[in-house]
């Protein structure tokens, strides 16, 4: 314990280069992320096609294996995180690869719909997000572990935009049955990363900031304005996922365009859609306009599945649809994460983060199988106008969010342990701070989770109160 706090004086809360440590821990994490995402988005673009031909298939089937993962993704996501609270992280991530890589080859041995169901349910189950998440804090000072965790959501993109586009081609080569094989590979090679690349934290603790607490569920459940960023991301995932049940039969069947041609379209599509999303987060966030930047891009995705509903179908009608969609999607994946953070009380941002990530993936499997049914029983238009109106009760409740306070997440470790009856008083000289908004001091833990606005904030007088002053 003495040798941790001394590396947390010498590595003070002050200190703005991260380590070589702290960069290992963000490439190689990030790293894993890309892998085992990877996987799971290559057979967006394909899929349903391919499902076609499986013994058993309907479109309902169909959109459930697309969408199944979610589910045992959104179930385990926090028992596994609380598991390596108790176990360790490393131990739970072999677990989660091993149990993903063993759903990857069920499913690329399967000749059924049924059995595909099956694997990817299995590859859900490897619900490692959580964890993953826990060890990048165990690793890293809590000034640097918004970098971390960007980098992480950097790789997350990548591998989105990465699969859409490799899916079709891999498709041609391998087929459906060897891309899950494929992914299977990634999960032996995120395995290698983790045992190789990733180090080894000397003990594991709980992180408020990152870190689901059980106790904290009802205050985040009754926060408003989390749950509408809740069911934000709950819809986007959603209309995402019904939109991929359909877009293959889309560019297939009505625009004439061959399966194996499809990455021609996806590729260009992804790099516009996010050389032209980054001007809109830099003034989301830089000019404070995050509110109305936010509630336009959810008025274009409800404008973009109309004009797929309404349109001929024309191949230059659906690329200029899927673009404008892709720029508001980006865009809303980029700024959901911040608003969350901005919104949330210090102490309990990993529990809202831990909320937030189980409506999203519940939205990927309602999306999935809701999208199949629409699609089984009303066809692509059905799919499309399922998509609209979900969008739209989203733009409906959004319009009334709160603007939010450009506020960052400050963690500060103590140099002093207020007595109980003095935690109010250490909370109240914080907040007197310039820049420091709130401040919540937890005793047990020694650290003071703080709201500040980073442009005003004077860190020179919060060096008296953290380890960085000794």
């Amino acid at each position: 314990m003495r040798e941790h706090d001394s590396m947390r004086r010498k590595s003070s809360g002050f200190d703005n280069s991260m380590s070589p440590q702290e960069k290992r821990t963000a490439y190689s994490l990030a790293g894993i992320y890309m892998v085992r995402m990877l996987g799971l988005f290559m057979i967006l673009p394909v899929f349903t096609l391919y499902g076609a031909e499986l013994t058993g298939h309907t479109p309902l089937l169909i959109g459930l294996a697309i969408g199944i993962y979610g589910l045992s993704q959104a179930i385990l996501q926090i028992p596994f995180g609380m598991l390596s609270d108790r176990i360790g992280r490393k131990p739970v991530i072999y677990i989660g690869l091993t149990i993903f890589i063993i759903g990857s080859a069920i499913a690329g041995l399967s000749h059924s719909i049924y059995g595909v169901i099956l694997g990817r349910a299995l590859q859900g189950a490897g619900a490692i997000s959580s964890t993953v998440m826990a060890l990048a804090a165990d690793l890293t000072r809590d000034e640097h572990r918004t970098k971390i965790m960007g980098t992480i959501g950097i790789s997350i993109g990548f591998a989105f935009s990465l699969g859409i586009v490799a899916g079709p081609l891999l498709n041609e080569w391998v087929g459906v049955d060897g891309i899950f094989w494929l992914t299977a590979l990634l999960g032996i090679g995120a395995i290698a990363i983790t045992a190789v690349l990733v180090p080894t934290p000397q003990r594991s603790h709980l992180h408020r900031d990152t870190e689901v607490v059980v106790g904290s569920f009802g205050e985040v459940l009754r926060n408003g304005e989390l749950l509408r960023l809740d069911l934000g991301i709950f819809t986007m995932q959603f209309v995402l996922t019904a939109n991929f049940v359909i877009l293959p039969v889309v560019l297939t069947n009505m625009t004439n365009l061959a399966p194996n041609e499809q990455w021609g379209v996806y590729l260009p599509v992804m790099l516009i859609a996010f050389i032209i999303m980054l001007p809109f987060v830099i003034i989301a966030e830089k000019r404070r306009k995050m509110k109305s930047i936010f509630v336009s891009s959810i008025g274009a995705l409800v404008l973009c599945e109309l004009m797929y509903l309404f349109s001929d179908h024309s191949l230059f009608e659906v690329i200029a649809v899927m673009l404008i969609f892709f720029v508001a999607f980006n865009t809303l994946e980029a700024t959901l994460p911040s608003l969350v953070a901005k919104f949330s009380p210090p102490t309990r941002k990993g529990t809202a983060m831990g909320v937030y990530s189980t409506a999203q993936f519940l939205g990927i499997f309602l999306g999935g199988t809701l999208g199949g049914a629409f699609y089984q029983h009303w066809g692509v238009d059905g799919v499309f106008l399922l998509g609209a109106g979900v969008s739209a009760i989203w733009l409906l409740f959004a319009s009334s969010m709160r603007n939010p306070r450009y506020l960052a997440s400050y963690v500060l470790h103590l140099e002093t342990v207020p007595e109980p009856h003095l935690v109010r008083t250490t909370e109240t000289e914080l907040t007197r701070i310039p820049g420091v908004a709130e401040a919540q001091v937890v005793p047990d833990e020694g650290v003071a989770y703080l709201r500040v606005d980073r442009a005003a904030l004077d860190e020179e007088r919060l060096r008296a109160f953290s380890l960085a002053g000794t």
